[in-house]
């Protein structure tokens, strides 16, 4: 069809019209999925590469877990997701906070779900926040979080600290994102005590992200351990010859308690001294606190 010179003509004016309404038609099917919970795509069709493209409309489908949620308007969320196959994800779910919406509380904190996106364009991360039109529950974590004040705090801290380590929306974080996962279904369980499993999400954390502390061999040298001391800014562990002004001297069984945590040894972990736990903790919340250069806010609550 051609649309140069023939601007006067009636037939083009109504073709035009015709477009222009099957273009508005789909995007306002697009949108009213979301209260059609029931339709699902077949597992063929999940994942990052999920992408149906329709003209300037593109449907995405991927895992994530909800990390927090905002209020946007009188009725809608802007819930903020880590995904699998587009990492840290912003999309905006309508309706979901009236009392009648159908899909609104799989879309809480803790929850592990199956997500359709639309987005415009080709890309799911662009200039707008794409719409959250269906959602699927995989795993309701939160059921064993909430209700209990310890396992509570630890998991937002949880989720806060893989926010802040996918900073940067649409890129993929596979591992965070399944560390993440593994360890909300261990907190959920109540395999360990909710302290032990923060700290070790939190050392596993940074060491996916390039930040692994060493508790045996010496951070600066290399010299292998047991070394005494322990630095923040060295990496960890240091020998008395590395050693650097404001190091701290902590115990060995706290240095052998964080190990076991980065190494999953949980019969060595369980085994450990609350007193021991607490020096341990100090020392995880230090070091990451140096490498994200801001505390976390939910730390402050978790119990130790």
């Amino acid at each position: 069809m051609k649309w140069i010179g023939e601007t006067g003509s009636v037939t083009t004016a109504a073709r035009r019209l015709a477009d222009a309404r099957r273009a508005d038609g789909g995007y306002k099917a697009a949108v009213g999925a979301g209260a059609r919970s029931g339709c699902r795509d077949g597992p063929e069709d999940r994942g990052s590469v999920a992408m149906r493209e329709n003209g300037a409309m593109s449907l995405f489908r991927d895992d994530g877990i909800v990390l927090r949620t905002q209020k946007l308007g009188e009725a809608d969320r802007i819930i903020t997701l880590l995904t699998r196959g587009h990492g840290r994800v912003r999309a905006v779910a309508r309706g979901v906070r009236r009392t009648k919406s159908k899909f609104g509380a799989r879309l809480e904190p803790f929850s592990h779900v199956d997500v359709q996106f639309y987005a415009r364009g080709s890309e799911l991360i662009g200039r707008g926040l794409p719409l959250c039109t269906q959602s699927e529950t995989i795993a309701a974590y939160g059921g064993g979080i909430v209700t209990d004040y310890a396992r509570y705090t630890a998991g937002t801290a949880m989720l806060e600290t893989a926010e802040r380590f996918t900073d940067h929306e649409g890129e993929p974080a596979v591992q965070q994102y399944l560390l993440l996962v593994g360890g909300l279904r261990t907190l959920a369980r109540g395999e360990h005590e909710p302290h032990l499993v923060l700290d070790a999400f939190l050392l596993r954390s940074l060491a996916v992200n390039g930040y692994a502390p060493s508790f045996d061999s010496c951070a600066r040298c290399g010299m292998p351990g047991p070394n005494r001391f322990f630095s923040v800014a060295s990496g960890g562990v240091t020998c008395g010859d590395c050693r650097v002004p404001g190091s701290v001297v902590p115990s060995s069984e706290a240095i052998g308690l964080l190990s076991a945590l980065l190494t999953g040894d949980w019969e060595t972990a369980d085994a450990c001294e609350a007193r021991h736990a607490r020096e341990g903790s100090g020392l995880v919340t230090a070091y990451l606190h140096w490498h994200l250069e801001r505390g976390l806010r939910s730390l402050r609550y978790v119990e130790k």
